[in-house]
């Protein structure tokens, strides 16, 4: 990532302007992925944009993104501590219909586990 982009992002109040540029330069940013995932990470107070990124990716090519999802799906269920974007990014990343299959996503995929028993704390 050249210098400029990096000071302009670093600027970043929130997390936006990295998920736009991510959005809008979708197919440039592969040799720099990694470290646009960091800087929205480190901007992004709330997991709106994290969440919102590893949606758009997931949506644009889950397996070529695998890696910066699982990133990013981790750092959304720290950061997401409202529980305000979870959900959507359950339904995005598992299906609309995760809780219906709840349980063996559970066993299969720890992200999940972890989202599941932020979302419904009673149990499954």
């Amino acid at each position: 990532m050249d210098e400029a982009l990096k000071k302009k992002l670093r600027k970043d109040p929130n997390g936006l302007l990295t998920y736009e540029y991510i959005a809008n330069n979708i197919d440039k940013v592969d040799g720099i992925m990694p470290e646009l995932i960091d800087n929205i990470i480190a901007v992004d107070k709330t997991g709106q944009f994290v969440v919102s990124t590893a949606r758009y990716l997931n949506a644009i090519d889950a397996k070529k993104y695998a890696d910066s999802i699982d990133k990013l799906v981790k750092v959304a269920i720290e950061k997401d501590r409202e529980h305000v974007y979870l959900g959507d990014l359950a339904a995005s990343i598992w299906g609309p219909d995760y809780k219906e299959h709840a349980a063996e996503l559970s066993a299969a995929d720890d992200n999940f586990r972890r989202i599941y028993k932020r979302l419904y704390p009673v149990g499954m």
